[in-house]
C-alpha cells in the first residue's frame, strides 16, 4: 500500500476560524485522511497553528497578551474545536516550536549557499507615531489592482494579488491608524525566485495533467507574470529569527523571518514535533525524515488549501525546496477550494455575520456540520451558505434518508421480532438486484473519494442511502408480516446489513454517528474496515440471532423556528 502524506493549510493563530476556513482545508484532508486509514494505507496527516507574523503581534497586543501567551492560549483554543470536529491529526502543531525553527534556519542557510539568497537595501514604510518599520500586514490601504479599501500591504484578500506595503492607496498604520507615513531605507534578505523560475515552471508543468485546473491555473498565472526576488525577512518582534551565525548584522537589528518563508516549513517540522514528541513519552521511533527526505516515490503528498494559498504552495515554497538542492518532498496533489461565502458575502466577525466554528458545535454535533459542508465544497466555483439550504440538507439527507432509516428499520424489527437479528427467509430476485446497486454505487463513492471529488463521493454516500430507503419502500416489511414473516425477516436482515455497510463507508463523513450505528450490533470481532463488491453485494455481514440495540434520534430535524432563531442570531441575506 501507498504511503499517504496529508497536510491542511495552516490556520492563523488570530481567532477562531469560520465555516469557510473549515471546508477550504482541514475538513476535507480529514475526511481523505479517513477514508485512505480505512482502505489499508499508510497515513500520516500533518496541521499546525500559523504563529508568526502581524496577525499575532496585532491580536496579541488588542488582547494585552504577550505574544507568546497569546499564541499558546489560541493554539489550545483552535485544537479544542478541530477536535470537536473529530479532525483526525495525527499531529497538530506550532510554527513557534523549536523544531520549525531549526529547519527554518537550515533552509535559510541552504538557500544562502546555493546563491539564492541575497542582501538588500531596500525602502520601507516607517510611521513615526509608531517608532518603527511597519512590515506588510502593518500596512493597510487601497489595492491599485481592484480597489478594495482594506487591502494588507502583503495580499489583496479581495483579488487575491501579492502586494507590497507601498503599492497600497492611501495607506495607513494597521497599529495606530496614523496616514503620517515616511519611506525609509533599511536591508532585508531577499529570495531570488527570479533565478528559479524556469525550475519552478518546469515542475510546475509535470502536474499539469494531475492537478485540479483551479490549483494549475493559479500557479500558471504567478508565473506568466514571472516570478519576482521577495524579501523574506520582517521587521517584528515574534519569528523565526535569522541566524546570527550568517547574518550577523540583521540578526542584531531582531530580523526575522517572513511568515510565508517558514509556515510551509512547518509541515516538515510539525513531523519533526511528532517525532520528538513519541520520544518524549517513550513510545516507538518514528523516523520523521522518512515522510520528507528523498521520499520522491515513495510517499504520495496531498496538500489541502483555499485559493488564496495556492500561489505560496505552488511556486513559492516549491522554489524555496528547489534552491535547497536537498531532495526534500515536494507535493504531487494540490487539491485548492474556492470560497464559501455566507449568503453570498464574506463571513465577517465585526458585523456578526456568518457561523465560525466553535458556535456552530454550540448549536448542533460536529456531524451536521461535517456532512453539510462536504456535500456542498465550494470546489468548482464559491458556494454560499445559507441557513435555508443547510435546514433542507439536514432533514432531508441526514434525518429522512438516513436517520429515519436507521430508526424505523431497528424500531419495527424490535417491535416484532424482538432485540435480535431475525432469522427466516432466503435472498432473492430484490435482494440479488439491491446487491448489485450496492455495490455499483460504492464503487462510484469510492471512485470519488480516491479522485478527491467531494460533492460527487457526497452524493454518491447519499445514493447508497436512498438506496436502502427504496428497497424498504418496495419490499414493504409492514405489509409482508401480515401474510409471509420470513419474508419480512429477511427485508429487516438484508436492511439491517445496510445499516451497517453504511456505518464502515459513512465514517469518513460522519464518523461520530457511523460509530453509533456501528455499535448498535453487538458483532463479535467486528474488525471491518471497508466493503469488498462481494460483501457489497452479499449484504450478510450482519448473520441471524445477532443482538442489538436502537440508538436514540441520529438527526434532529430542524424546524421553521430553528431556521428563524439562526438567521436572527447569526445573520441572513445581506441587505439589497
Amino acid at each position: 500500500m501507498a504511503r499517504h502524506l496529508i497536510t491542511s493549510a495552516l490556520p492563523y493563530i488570530n481567532g477562531i476560524k469560520h465555516l469557510g476556513n473549515m471546508v477550504g482545508s482541514m475538513l476535507p484532508a480529514d475526511v481523505y485522511s479517513r477514508y485512505l486509514r480505512q482502505r489499508g494505507h499508510e497515513v500520516l496527516y500533518i496541521c499546525a497553528t500559523d504563529e508568526h507574523g502581524t496577525p499575532a503581534e496585532l491580536a496579541a497586543k488588542e488582547q494585552g497578551l504577550p505574544v507568546d501567551e497569546f499564541c499558546a492560549q489560541a493554539h489550545d483554543a483552535q485544537k479544542a474545536v478541530y477536535d470537536g470536529f473529530a479532525l483526525a491529526f495525527d499531529y497538530f502543531g506550532r510554527s513557534s516550536s523549536a523544531e520549525n525553527r531549526e529547519i527554518t534556519q537550515h533552509f535559510a542557510r541552504r538557500l544562502n549557499e546555493n546563491g539564492f539568497i541575497e542582501e538588500r537595501s531596500i525602502r520601507q514604510v516607517y510611521s513615526p507615531v509608531d517608532g518603527r518599520f511597519l512590515p506588510d500586514r502593518y500596512v493597510e490601504g487601497t489595492c491599485p489592482h481592484c480597489g478594495y479599501d482594506k487591502a494588507r500591504g502583503d495580499q489583496c484578500e479581495n483579488c487575491t494579488r501579492v502586494l507590497d506595503p507601498t503599492d497600497l492607496i492611501n495607506p495607513r498604520s494597521a497599529i495606530s491608524g496614523s496616514t503620517d507615513l515616511e519611506i525609509r531605507e533599511t536591508k532585508h534578505l531577499f529570495l531570488l525566485q527570479s533565478k528559479l523560475e524556469n525550475e519552478v515552471r518546469e515542475w510546475v508543468s509535470k502536474h499539469d495533467k494531475d492537478w485540479p485546473q483551479l490549483a494549475s491555473s493559479i500557479a500558471h498565472k504567478w508565473l506568466t507574470e514571472g516570478l519576482h526576488d521577495r524579501a523574506i525577512t520582517r521587521d517584528l518582534d515574534w519569528g523565526v529569527p535569522v541566524p546570527a551565525d550568517t547574518w550577523p548584522e540583521l540578526a542584531a537589528e531582531g530580523k526575522v523571518f517572513y511568515v510565508w518563508f517558514d509556515a510551509p516549513i512547518e509541515y516538515i517540522g510539525a513531523t519533526k514535533e511528532w517525532a520528538d514528541a513519541a520520544q518524549k513519552t517513550d513510545q516507538d521511533n518514528r523516523d520523521w525524515k522518512s515522510w520528507w527526505y528523498d521520499v520522491d516515490t515513495d510517499v504520495r503528498y496531498t496538500e489541502f488549501m483555499a485559493k488564496d494559498n495556492v500561489p505560496f504552495h505552488t511556486v513559492m515554497f516549491p522554489a524555496t525546496e528547489l534552491g535547497v538542492r536537498e531532495p526534500w518532498k515536494k507535493v504531487d496533489y494540490v487539491k485548492a477550494f474556492n470560497w464559501l461565502t455566507y449568503y453570498g458575502g464574506k463571513f465577517s466577525t465585526s458585523q456578526k455575520r456568518g457561523v465560525f466554528t466553535d458556535q456552530a458545535l454550540a448549536i448542533l454535533p460536529a456531524d451536521y456540520w461535517r456532512y453539510f459542508l462536504i456535500a456542498n465544497a465550494p470546489e468548482s466555483d464559491d458556494s454560499s451558505f445559507t441557513w435555508e439550504h443547510f435546514t433542507a440538507t439536514v432533514n432531508k439527507d441526514l434525518a429522512d434518508t438516513l436517520g429515519n432509516f436507521v430508526n424505523r428499520v431497528l424500531s419495527f424489527s424490535k417491535k416484532r421480532f424482538g432485540e435480535e437479528v431475525p432469522a427466516g427467509g432466503e435472498p432473492g430476485e430484490a435482494e440479488a438486484k439491491l446487491g448489485e446497486q450496492i455495490a455499483e454505487l460504492l464503487a462510484e463513492y469510492e471512485s470519488h473519494m480516491e479522485s478527491l471529488q467531494f460533492r460527487k463521493a457526497a452524493a454518491a454516500l447519499r445514493a447508497l442511502w436512498s438506496a436502502g430507503n427504496s428497497y424498504l419502500e418496495e419490499k414493504a416489511p409492514w405489509l409482508e408480516i401480515k401474510t409471509d414473516k420470513d419474508a419480512a425477516a429477511l427485508t429487516l436482515r438484508t436492511a439491517m446489513n445496510l445499516i451497517h455497510l453504511y456505518a464502515v463507508v459513512s465514517e469518513p463523513f460522519i464518523p461520530a454517528t457511523a460509530k453509533i450505528m456501528r455499535e448498535a450490533f453487538a458483532l463479535t470481532g467486528d474488525t471491518a474496515t471497508w466493503a469488498t463488491p462481494a460483501e457489497a453485494k452479499a449484504l450478510a455481514s450482519v448473520p441471524t440471532g445477532t443482538p442489538f440495540t436502537v440508538p436514540p434520534v441520529l438527526f434532529a430535524k430542524l424546524t421553521d423556528e430553528d431556521l428563524e432563531t439562526y438567521k436572527e442570531r447569526f445573520g441572513g441575506a445581506p441587505a439589497e
